[in-house]
């Protein structure tokens, strides 16, 4: 499988080599040159296979033959050795749990899979390699746990100062070692911005050999459409299949979920489920992408202003508004949305949603509403003790107090503070 640059200004490249450039030397985000096609029976009888023969049959056509067949089976079965259940909601509306992993996110599975996919390309490299990433939440703690203790390999995080939440922070800055975070006085979307900065910076890239960590890498983003087989796996009504709901930030959970099914996968259609941050719901109203400044929620990790994976979706569709239309549905939902549907969901089917579960169950019951006797899934992408202090807030009651406290027990916070300035950046990663 070769990869080629969206900007179509740099060469292609194979799987390992798109892996550890991270983005393309023209600063586009490399996109599969051909989309695999799974073939019907594997999906007709996918309740024979294992989560570990899915994953691997998912992603061998876009690694090729940069690992070979026995390492990926090793690094695809220690990237799904966790539980990810379909547990019903109501009569309509399942919940796919992808916080059973060990940083409670779904970004484990991505992470998971590019550390295990970076360590074995950096075998015998006698180079340090730095891994920089940008996060609003989740990414930060999943790829840190992933790289913790990888020889060879540095990881920057960056983070927005006082706009996560404090377990997720306790992951990104209480594992020390290799792992660094620093502590942004600014939104996401500066962070992000400046790791594609660092990334274009020729002197710097000259002294440290960079690749990122966010799922604009495509060992990042790729796996993440395993959960979408093993979520189909799970469903009971294959004649019909389902709708399903993306809690959406950066878009790139999204993306893999569409680009499973466009390889195949039965999917009714899709909803990406958005906080007040709506260019994309906006741009499906209008045609017209307008990025903006990101907007402060308590689902943090959707507070995106200009989704960087967004030109993944549309290329999909070969940039045909039409055909993206058809499969692709998008609603902005409130805070006091959000937490009346955590507060309700609870009361009435005694199941706790996450601030990000609440925004694609609350956009979940819109499209059904449109689709009288259709049933969907919303993606519960974190756990809800992430959000102890918010979710404590709507329910009056401290339920996740114990976990929560167990995650927290003795950390200590290292975090390097810094201005919103790409100089700062740059001297930091200097001085690793």
């Amino acid at each position: 499988m070769l990869y080629y640059s969206l900007n179509k200004q740099s060469p292609t490249v194979d799987f390992k080599q798109a892996t550890i450039a991270g983005q393309a030397p023209d600063k586009g985000l490399y996109f599969p040159a051909t989309l695999p096609q799974l073939d019907k029976e594997f999906i007709e009888h996918i309740e024979q296979y294992s989560k570990e023969a899915i994953a691997f049959k998912v992603i061998k056509p876009y690694v090729g033959d940069s690992i070979p067949d026995e390492v990926l089976q090793g690094i695809v079965n220690e990237t799904v050795n966790f539980d990810i259940p379909l547990v019903p909601i109501t009569e309509s509306i399942s919940s796919l749990e992808l916080f059973h992993g060990p940083t409670l996110a779904f970004k484990d599975i991505g992470a998971r899979f590019m550390s295990r996919c970076l360590g074995h390309f950096l075998k015998g490299n006698h180079k340090k390699v730095t891994v920089l990433v940008a996060t609003s939440g989740d990414t930060g703690g999943a790829v840190a746990n992933g790289f913790y203790g990888v020889d060879g390999v540095e990881v920057v995080v960056l983070y927005p100062s006082g706009k996560v939440s404090a377990v997720q922070e306790a992951q990104i800055t209480t594992l020390g070692k290799n792992i660094h975070a620093l502590e942004v006085d600014g939104s996401f979307d500066d962070c992000q911005q400046m790791v594609k900065q660092a990334f274009t910076d020729t002197e710097l890239t000259s002294q440290l050999f960079l690749t990122s960590a966010n799922s604009i890498n495509v060992a990042r983003w790729l796996p993440q459409q395993f959960y979408y087989f093993f979520a189909y796996q799970q469903w009971k009504d294959k004649g019909h299949p389902p709708i399903i709901s993306v809690p959406s930030g950066n878009f790139g959970n999204i993306c893999a979920g569409i680009l499973a099914h466009v390889s195949g996968l039965p999917v009714q259609h899709f909803i990406a489920a958005c906080n007040a941050n709506k260019v994309v719901p906006d741009y499906l109203l209008t045609q017209q992408y307008e990025p903006k400044p990101a907007v402060a929620t308590i689902s943090n990790a959707m507070d995106v202003g200009n989704p960087s994976n967004f030109v993944r979706v549309l290329e999909i569709f070969h940039q045909e508004f039409g055909s993206l239309k058809n499969v692709l549905s998008s609603y902005s939902i409130t805070d006091a949305e959000t937490k009346q549907a955590i507060k309700d969901v609870y009361q009435q089917h005694q199941y706790l949603l996450d601030p990000h579960g609440a925004v694609g169950y609350i956009a979940l019951q819109r499209e059904l509403a449109k689709h009288p006797g259709s049933k969907g899934m919303v993606l519960e992408t974190a756990h809800p003790v992430k959000f102890n202090p918010a979710i404590m807030d709507i329910l009056g009651e401290n339920i996740l107090a114990e976990k929560e406290a167990a995650l927290l027990l003795d950390d200590h916070k290292q975090s390097i503070p810094m201005s919103n300035d790409y100089n700062s950046l740059k001297g930091i990663l200097k001085e690793l």
